[in-house]
């Protein structure tokens, strides 16, 4: 499956705004956006005013970046949520928020996105009592993920438990701490989805 290999923190430059690829660093002074909050390479501090068509890609490329989503598989996120009923933009985010990948991250099970990513290809996921390795899997409203027993003596997820409460978990899931469980209660709505991103850019982009 391809995937981005380059680095996380130019990703965040390039957006300038932090995109929280690289779990604790990005809360840390070590970040760099800090010290360099402006685009990587050459003439990164000295860019032109952004024309309307640019902005409309850098929201794009925000969103997609801040999921780990490369182009192909976003644009038939874009072409799916297109044709739901509802906002396509706000279909979109519930889209991605949906995501198995991104599920385990919000929960607190992983520090970063990519992280979680990699612990559900390992295969460390039940969802339903059956294991799943899709990092894409789609999550539904009363759906029970768990980790898989034997996983639960592995390093990250010892972490995880006695990390959790630390993070705030969206309303929309539970988790049960004792048995390292997530309980979906509802697929989210726009208001409770904290994700930065000007939705209605990319629709714009994509009508063109």
């Amino acid at each position: 499956m391809a995937r981005y290999t380059g680095a996380d923190c130019k990703r965040c430059r390039r957006e300038k705004v932090k995109l929280f690829l690289k779990g604790a660093k990005c809360d840390g002074p070590k970040c760099p956006i800090e010290s360099r909050p402006y685009p990587p390479g050459q003439h990164g501090r000295g860019r032109a005013k952004e024309s309307e068509y640019l902005m409309q890609m850098r929201e794009k490329q925000k969103c997609a970046r801040i999921y780990g989503v490369l182009e192909k598989q976003f644009r038939g996120y874009y072409e799916e949520a297109n044709r739901k009923q509802g906002k396509t933009g706000e279909n979109l985010l519930v889209i991605l928020e949906t995501r198995l990948d991104n599920v385990v991250f919000r929960a607190g099970f992983a520090k970063s996105r990519d992280m979680a990513r990699q612990l559900v290809r390992h295969g460390h996921f039940l969802v339903n009592g059956k294991k799943v390795n899709i990092p894409s899997f789609r999550v539904s409203a009363m759906d029970i993920i768990d980790v898989l027993p034997k996983s639960l003596d592995l390093t990250p997820f010892i972490v995880a438990s006695a990390e959790l409460g630390e993070k705030a978990v969206p309303a929309w899931m539970e988790v049960v701490g004792s048995q390292m469980r997530i309980i979906i209660h509802s697929v989210p709505a726009r208001a409770v989805i904290d994700t930065q991103v000007q939705e209605q850019l990319i629709v714009e982009l994509y009508s063109k």
